[in-house]
């Protein structure tokens, strides 16, 4: 399947996790790639082994001039964008008084204001190609998460920006989706494999019995940048084994 062979992706916070399950699939299917992250090394790791055409940049979101550097690199070297998967992220875990500004700050300017830098500096070139945005929200941006509270204001603040971003640029022939995916295993969630009491509750919860791969959340990714979806705006998809469809409580024997 090469439903991307003529396409021009761009995903940040592509160096691990689910931004680099991204990059593998859309890969995959053909694609042309041009690829962020703070993390240098593995771009370059990552661009060695997947071969093909594959453009990196070290930069950071939370810096709109980094964001339009990215998006001059793939209009410059290609002449286009046709997907934008705002994939770059940070956490935060702690109470509301704990962490003070700086985490609090680092969490919004990361994970929202990263993705309204990159669509600012991204949407002329979509608006010509008519292509779409793909943005990874998080079940956090849906519902509320104890001890989370950063962390679920910046994923709330992604979830209702992909709506009415969908509405604004619906005219203009620019798709806009979201992916809301529950525990997903990469980096950024490393430590949680290491308690397995915590693990086990998190799969007590999840009717599928596990948390998600990378590889899991990306082909969700794939669809909604695909024509498969091209009548699908606007929407946030939960990619998170069944958790969002249980209302809380808890199994009934």
């Amino acid at each position: 399947m090469a439903r991307f062979s003529e396409k021009v992706i761009v995903i940040t916070g592509a160096a691990s996790g689910i931004g680099e399950g991204a990059a593998r699939r859309f890969a995959q299917e053909g694609a042309t790639l041009v690829l962020g992250d703070k993390d240098a090394d593995g771009l370059a790791r990552l661009a060695t082994d997947l071969g093909g055409t594959v453009e990196t940049l070290e930069m950071d979101v939370s810096r709109a001039e980094d964001c339009k550097a990215l998006v001059a690199r793939a209009t410059e070297r290609f002449g286009r964008i046709d997907v934008l998967v705002n994939d770059a992220g940070v956490d935060h875990l702690g109470k509301v008084d704990e962490g003070g500004d700086e985490a609090f700050t680092k969490v919004i300017e990361t994970d929202l204001y990263g993705v309204v830098h990159m669509t600012r500096a991204a949407i002329a070139a979509l608006r010509a190609a008519k292509g779409c945005i793909v943005n990874i929200s998080s079940v956090s941006g849906i519902g509320g998460d104890w001890n989370h509270s950063f962390y679920c204001a910046a994923k709330g603040a992604v979830t209702n920006f992909t709506r009415a971003l969908a509405m604004d640029e619906a005219k203009n022939g620019v798709r806009v989706n979201a992916v809301n995916p529950s525990l997903t295993y990469t980096a950024l969630t490393a430590g949680m494999k290491e308690q397995p009491d915590l693990i086990a509750k998190f799969e007590e919860r999840i009717p599928m019995g596990r948390g998600a791969e990378p590889a899991d959340i990306s082909g969700a990714i794939a669809f909604l940048a695909s024509e498969d979806a091209h009548y699908i705006t606007g929407v946030n998809l939960p990619v998170d084994g069944g958790l969002s469809a249980s209302n809380g409580q808890p199994p009934l024997s």
